[in-house]
C-alpha cells in the first residue's frame, strides 16, 4: 500500500534526491491505464516534486483531491511508476495549492457544468460508454427510454421524470445518456443521493448551506441517482424538497431513479412522495429472452472492437447466457465478461459445454432444479408417456422422438458430460446422446412441428 505523509513531515526527508524519472512519460502510461476520464479528472492534477532512491513526492492541489487518489489509485499508481525505476517503494504526498493552475478545475473542459466551489470533484463525470447509442431497446425499456429522448428535446414537457426498476435494468445509463445529451448546452448536475447528502452534511459543519442551496438550484437539469437512499433522513429530506420545489418554479428539468415507484418508497414525506409522482413515473421490466440476447450480442460487439477480442460467441451461447443469468442485467454482462476471460486465458471461442462449466455458480432457473431426472420428468409427461417407456430400449418413433429430445435438453442444460448422460438414460453409449443432439437440431430446422414442440418443453424446463 502506498504510503501519505503530510507537508509537515516532508522536512525529515533526508535522502539524497535524485532525478530519473520523466514525469511526461508516467503520465501518458497513466493515461493509457487508468483511462482518459480518470486521467483528466484525477492524475493530470498531480505533479512529481522529489525522486529518491526508494520513493517519491508527489503534490496534490488539495486535501481533497490528495485522499481521494490516494483512496483509490495510490496503489495503481505505485505499480504504472515501478514499471519505470522498480527500486521506487512507496510514494509520499505534499498539498500544493495553486491558484493558477488548480483554482477552477473543469474536468470536461465544458463552463456550463456546474462545479462546487473549493472542490475539484465534479459529479459530472459522465460515463461516455453509457449514452443512447448503445442503449439495446426492447418491449420492457423502450418506454422509459422514449421519455429520456423526449425531455432531451423539449426539457420540462415531462418533469420530474421518475425512472423506477429493480438493480441493474439500465436506469443510470438512461439517467447518463442524458447528461451526455444535453451537456453541451445546458448547466447539468448528475449526482446521486448519497454524494447529495454527503455535501449537504459537509455544508453545514462548514456553516455553508447558502453555497449549498445556490449551487443545487442553479442547474437547467437536476438529475439524481438512487433516491431510495434519503429514506430516513428527515433533515435530507427537508432540504430536497426545498431545492426539488424550487427547480421545478424556474422550469429546470428534473429526473429522478429508484429501485421502487414513488408510492412504495417508505420513510419518505408524504409531500416528497407527492411531487415526486406529479411528473412521468415509468418503470422498467425485467427485459425477456430476445432483449437479453439482443444486449448480450451488443455488448459482446462493444467488447470486441475496443478490445480486438479474435473469439467468437455462437448463438447457441449467447441464448444460453440470456436464458441462465435470470436477475439482472448487470449479473449478465458479468456473466459473459467471465465467458471472455476464459477466451483469452485460453485462446480459443468457448463451446456451449465449456460455458455451462464456468458459470455453474451463475446457473439459475428460477428456483426449479433443472437434473436430467427433471428434464426426463418434464419430457414424457408432455408426450404423455411414463419415464420408463421413454428410457426403454424399444426403438419406435413415438418413443425414440422423446427420448432424443430429452438428451438434447440434458446437453443443453445441465454441466452433465456426454457419459454422464447416456448412463442416465439406461446405460446408452454417449455417441448415442450425440447422435440425438444433432437429430433434433437437424429437425428443428425443417419441421416446425418439432421446433415448436421443444420450444413448449423449454418454456416448461426454465
Amino acid at each position: 500500500m502506498a504510503e501519505v505523509s503530510s507537508k509537515e513531515n516532508l522536512g525529515k526527508l533526508l535522502s539524497e534526491e535524485k532525478k530519473s524519472l520523466n514525469w511526461n512519460e508516467v503520465l501518458e502510461k497513466f493515461k493509457a491505464i487508468l483511462g482518459n476520464d480518470i486521467y483528466e479528472s484525477w492524475i493530470k492534477n498531480i505533479d512529481l516534486k522529489k525522486e529518491f532512491d526508494y520513493y517519491i513526492v508527489l503534490s496534490a492541489p488539495t486535501r481533497f483531491v490528495r485522499d481521494w487518489i490516494v483512496s483509490r489509485y495510490a496503489d495503481k499508481i505505485l505499480d504504472i511508476v515501478k514499471t519505470f525505476n522498480k527500486d521506487i517503494q512507496r510514494i509520499e504526498f505534499l498539498i500544493e495549492e495553486s491558484e493558477q493552475k488548480y483554482g477552477k478545475i473543469d474536468i470536461r473542459k465544458n463552463n456550463k457544468i456546474s462545479l462546487i466551489e473549493n472542490s475539484v470533484l465534479n459529479y459530472n463525470r459522465f460515463n461516455s460508454g453509457n449514452n443512447f447509442d448503445n442503449f439495446v431497446v426492447g418491449e420492457s425499456n423502450e418506454l422509459a427510454h422514449a421519455a429520456a429522448r423526449k425531455i432531451c428535446i423539449s426539457s420540462a414537457h415531462y418533469n420530474p421524470l421518475f425512472i423506477y426498476s429493480p438493480v441493474g435494468m439500465g436506469k443510470t445509463h438512461l439517467l447518463n445518456a442524458i447528461g451526455l445529451e444535453v451537456v453541451n448546452n445546458k448547466k447539468v448536475m448528475f449526482i446521486s443521493a448519497e454524494r447529495f447528502m454527503y455535501h449537504f452534511i459537509r455544508s453545514i459543519k462548514n456553516n455553508d448551506m447558502v453555497k449549498f442551496k445556490d449551487f443545487f438550484r442553479r442547474v437547467d437539469v437536476f438529475i439524481i441517482d438512487d433516491i431510495q437512499f434519503i429514506r430516513g433522513k428527515e433533515a435530507m429530506q427537508e432540504e430536497f424538497f426545498h431545492t426539488f420545489d424550487a427547480l421545478l418554479e424556474k422550469g429546470s428539468q428534473v429526473v429522478i431513479s429508484s429501485d421502487k415507484s414513488p408510492l412504495n418508497l417508505d420513510r419518505i414525506q408524504e409531500r416528497i412522495r407527492s411531487r415526486l409522482s406529479g411528473g412521468l413515473v415509468i418503470d422498467i421490466q425485467p427485459p425477456d429472452l430476445n432483449l437479453k440476447i439482443k444486449i448480450l450480442k451488443s455488448k459482446f460487439k462493444e467488447i470486441s472492437q475496443n478490445f480486438n477480442e479474435p473469439y467468437e460467441l455462437s448463438d447457441e451461447v449467447f441464448e444460453f447466457l440470456a436464458s441462465e443469468t435470470t436477475s439482472s442485467i448487470r449479473e449478465m454482462i458479468g456473466a459473459l465478461n467471465r465467458i471472455l476471460a476464459f477466451s483469452r486465458i485460453n485462446a480459443k471461442s468457448p463451446t456451449i459445454y465449456e460455458c455451462k462449466k464456468i458459470l455453474k455458480d451463475f446457473i439459475s432457473c428460477n428456483g426449479k432444479s433443472t437434473s436430467i431426472e427433471f428434464i426426463q420428468k418434464i419430457v414424457a409427461t408432455y408426450f404423455n408417456l411414463n419415464i420408463s417407456e421413454m428410457l426403454s430400449v424399444r426403438r419406435s418413433r413415438s418413443l425414440a422422438r422423446p427420448r432424443q429430445i430429452a438428451m438434447y435438453f440434458a446437453k443443453k442444460l445441465t454441466t452433465s458430460s456426454l457419459p454422464e448422460i447416456g448412463r442416465k438414460f439406461s446405460n446408452r453409449d454417449h455417441t448415442t446422446v450425440i447422435h440425438a443432439v444433432k437429430k433434433i437440431e437437424e429437425l428443428m430446422n425443417k419441421d416446425n412441428e418439432i421446433k415448436q414442440k421443444v420450444s413448449e418443453i423449454k418454456k416448461k424446463l426454465i
